[in-house]
C-alpha cells in the first residue's frame, strides 16, 4: 500500500539484513541483542541479552523481579511459549486486602493502595526464571556471555532518555518516598534529566551474581534473600513473598494457539494470555468481510473493528484467566463457526462487562530473529510503572506490583489464590504463510495490546502495508464502553459518534510496537514505531569467502 495513500506519515525507518534482526524499545537493548548475533549466538541468546539490558535502560518497564511471556519459533518449526508470569505466593489469600468499593471505578482499589505500592504489592516474580529456562533450552552461547551487556551497561551507565525522564516525573511522589529509588532516579531531589548519565552500581553487582549463578541468584540465592528481607517490614505494609515461593517458582512451557486468516497461520500464546484466543476470534470474524474493499481508516472499517473488538472483550470478561483455576473454552472461542455466530451480536446492544480488572500498560517488547530461522517474540514487565515503586537496598532491584492485577474481593474468578497466574493481554504473535514465518510482532499496552496486534495483522494482510507503516498506523480501541481513537483517526470521530459510539480522542493506544518481516529470499526487515524509543538493528554482509585472505 503506497505511503501517499495512507492518512499518516511514518516517523521511523526500518532496517533489513539477512544475518539477523533485533528490534527492542530501547537502542541499547537492540545493541545487546545484535552483539550476541555478531558473537555467533542465536536469536534466543540475543533475546535474553536484550531483555536483561532492558532491565537497566528501561527500569520503569521491566526487571528480573517481574513477569511475562516469550513466544519462541525454533528453526525446526516448533513453537514454544515460555510462561514466566508472576503468581500469588503460598501465604497470599483472597482476603489479604481491604477493597475500598464494590463498584467501578474504584472496584480494584484497596485501602492505602496496599495492592499497588510497596512491599504488600509484590507477587512471586518469574522473568529471570523464564529467561534462564529459555536460554538453557534453546540458547547457544554461555549464559555469562549473554548477561555481559546488561552488567556492563549498568556499571558504565547510560544516557537518560526523555521517555525515562517522563516516567520518573509521572510517579515522582512515590519514588521520593523510598530512599533507594529516590537516590537513583531523583538525584538532588529532582527527576534525572534527559541527557544525564545514570549509573547503576548496585544493580551491576546484582547482574554479576545473575551472570555467575543464573536464576538461582534470585530464586534462592543472595538476591532473593535481600528481596524477602526488604518486603518483611513487620508493619501493615509487609509483603507475603517468601524464599520458599522464590525457590518453588517454575516457568512453564506452553503450546501456542494457531488460527488461520486468509491463507495465513497466526500463532499466539494460550491462556492465561488472551491474545492467542481472542486475536484468532477477531480475525475469524473479520475474515467474513472484505476489509481491503472497505479501505484502511474508513468509517465502515472502523465501525467494524470496534464491533469485533467489543465482542472479543465480552467473551474475554466472561471466561479468561489461569487455566489451572478457570475453564477457558479455547476451542469454542477460536472456531470459525463460533465467529460466524458472533456476527449476529454486532446488531445487539453491548453486554454488561462488570468491573474492569487492572493490567499493566507499562511493559516492554522485543522481536528477534537469526539467519537459521529462530525467532523470539517476547513481552515482559514489572506490571505498573516502576512496579511496586520501591527498590531492594544494595541490589538495585525494583520488584513488581503484580498483586494489583488480582481481584481484591474474595469469591470471584480472579480473586487471589496461591499459585494463580492472572490473565494477560500480552500478544507476542507470529504469522506464517505456507508453514514459513512472514511476520513476528508485539507491543506493550495492557488491555490495548491484543486488539492493536490484530489491527497490525490486518494492516499487513488486508491493506498490504509495508512493515513500517503497519506498526506506526493509527489504532482504535474499545471494550464496549467507549471508543478510543489516536490522533490520525480524529477525522472519523463524527462518523463513529453518529453510529452511536461515545468517542474519546487519545494520544496513544497501547505502546511501542516492534516487528520483523520475513521474505522468501531470506531477507528480514525490522521496524519499531513512534510510541516508544524502539530501534531496529539488522545484520548484513558476513564473513569472507572461504579460502580468501588478504595478500600483497
Amino acid at each position: 500500500m503506497a505511503g501517499s495513500r495512507l492518512p499518516f506519515t511514518c516517523e521511523k525507518r526500518p532496517a533489513s539484513g539477512a544475518l539477523g534482526v533485533v528490534v527492542t524499545n530501547a537502542p541499547l537493548g537492540s545493541a545487546a541483542g545484535a552483539e550476541m548475533l555478531a558473537a555467533g549466538g542465536n536469536a534466543i541468546d540475543a533475546a535474553v541479552a536484550a531483555l536483561l539490558t532492558l532491565t537497566v535502560v528501561e527500569p520503569m518497564m521491566v526487571g528480573i523481579a517481574g513477569g511475562g511471556l516469550s513466544h519462541v519459533r525454533l528453526a525446526d518449526g516448533r513453537h514454544v511459549v515460555i510462561d514466566a508470569l508472576s503468581t500469588a505466593g503460598a501465604a497470599m489469600t483472597a482476603d489479604m486486602y481491604e477493597p475500598v468499593s464494590d463498584l467501578p471505578p474504584d472496584y480494584m482499589e484497596t485501602r492505602e493502595r496496599r495492592n499497588r505500592v510497596g512491599p504488600s504489592a509484590v507477587a512471586v516474580p518469574g522473568n529471570l526464571r523464564g529467561w534462564c529456562l529459555m536460554h538453557e533450552r534453546f540458547g547457544k552461547l554461555p549464559f555469562a556471555d549473554v548477561a555481559e551487556p546488561a552488567a556492563r551497561t549498568a556499571a558504565r551507565g547510560f544516557t537518560v532518555s526523555h521517555y525515562l525522564h517522563g516516567a520518573i516525573r509521572e510517579h515522582e511522589a512515590d519514588l521520593a518516598a523510598d530512599p533507594e529509588t529516590a537516590r537513583l532516579f531523583l538525584p538532588g531531589g529532582a527527576p534525572a534529566r534527559p541527557g544525564e548519565r545514570m549509573v547503576m552500581g548496585d544493580y551491576a553487582q546484582s547482574l554479576r551474581l545473575v551472570q555467575a549463578h543464573g536464576a538461582a541468584a534470585l530464586h534462592g540465592g543472595a538476591l532473593g534473600a535481600a528481596l524477602v528481607e526488604r518486603l518483611a517490614t513487620g508493619g501493615p505494609d509487609a509483603g507475603r513473598l517468601t524464599m520458599d515461593d522464590l525457590v518453588g517458582y517454575r516457568a512453564m512451557e506452553r503450546e501456542a494457539i494457531f488460527g488461520t486468516y486468509r491463507g495465513h497461520e497466526v500463532a499466539g500464546p494460550p491462556p492465561p494470555a488472551s491474545s492467542g484466543v481472542h486475536v484468532t476470534q477477531m480475525l475469524n470474524m473479520l475474515e467474513t468481510c472484505d476489509m481491503r474493499a472497505l479501505g484502511f481508516g474508513s468509517a465502515e472499517s472502523l465501525r467494524l473493528l470496534a464491533e469485533v473488538i467489543r465482542i472479543a472483550f465480552e467473551d474475554r470478561r466472561a471466561a479468561s484467566g489461569d487455566p489451572d483455576f478457570v475453564d477457558v473454552p479455547v476451542e469454542r472461542y477460536t472456531s470459525k463457526d463460533y465467529a460466524r455466530a458472533c456476527l449476529a451480536r454486532m446488531a445487539q446492544p453491548a453486554r454488561s462487562l462488570g468491573p474492569a480488572l487492572h493490567e499493566s500498560a507499562d511493559t516492554t517488547h522485543i522481536t528477534v530473529a537469526d539467519r537459521d530461522g529462530n525467532i523470539v517474540c517476547a513481552t515482559h514487565t514489572i506490571n505498573g510503572l516502576f512496579g511496586a515503586r520501591i527498590m531492594v537496598p544494595g541490589t538495585g532491584i525494583i520488584p513488581n506490583n503484580y498483586m494489583l492485577n488480582y481481584d481484591p474481593h474474595p469469591g470471584r474468578a480472579m480473586s487471589i489464590a496461591p499459585g494463580k497466574r492472572v490473565p494477560t493481554s500480552m500478544a507476542p504473535m507470529i504469522v506464517l504463510k505456507d508453514g514459513r514465518p512472514r511476520f513476528a510482532l508485539g507491543l506493550p499496552g495492557a488491555v490495548r495490546i491484543f486488539p492493536s496486534a490484530m489491527q497490525a495483522i490486518v494492516n499487513l494482510i488486508d491493506h498490504g502495508m509495508d512493515l513500517q507503516s503497519a506498526v506506526e498506523a493509527p489504532r482504535l480501541w474499545t471494550d464496549g464502553q467507549h471508543v478510543e481513537l489516536e490522533p490520525a483517526y480524529a477525522a472519523m470521530e463524527g462518523a463513529l459518534a453518529a453510529a452511536g459510539h461515545e468517542v474519546r480522542l487519545v494520544k496513544t493506544i497501547g505502546g511501542g510496537m516492534n516487528a520483523i518481516e520475513f521474505t522468501p529470499d531470506g531477507m528480514m526487515t525490522g521496524a519499531a514505531c513512534w510510541r516508544a524509543d524502539g530501534v531496529a538493528m539488522a545484520q548484513g554482509g558476513g564473513l569472507a569467502r572461504p579460502g580468501v585472505r588478504f595478500q600483497i
